[in-house]
């Protein structure tokens, strides 16, 4: 069975740093482009970041110079460092897992809010 278990979220003040956790299993991780989408209340699901399986990153512009996706196919294990956070990063961060072949997951997401 697969499993994708977004951790890390919690309430920060602007300005202030989150480290988000997905931990993967029941699928061949390192086979996996790995990536970190958001929604915000009332916005669509937006894509944030995405490491390929060589391990080449890619961002949004919105967060690009502020958050790093990271991952390790030792421990199965996707990262998104998150610095400088704004008010307007509030969302529910969710981890996918999409394959070549077409097999796509989601985990259930993790609630980062941002205010003072």
């Amino acid at each position: 069975q697969v499993q994708l278990a977004e951790s890390g979220g919690g309430l920060v003040q602007p300005g202030g740093s989150l480290r988000l956790s997905c931990a993967a299993s029941g699928i061949t991780f390192s086979t996996y482009i790995m990536a970190w989408y958001r929604q915000a209340p009332g916005k669509e699901r937006e894509l944030v970041a995405w490491v390929t399986r060589s391990g080449a990153t890619n961002y949004a512009e919105l967060v690009k110079g502020r958050f790093t996706i990271s991952r390790d196919n030792a421990k199965n294990t996707l990262y998104l460092q998150m610095n400088s956070l704004e008010p307007e990063d509030t969302a529910v961060y969710y981890c996918n897992a999409q394959h070549r072949k077409g097999f796509n997951y989601w985990g259930p997401g993790t609630l980062v809010t941002v205010s003072s």
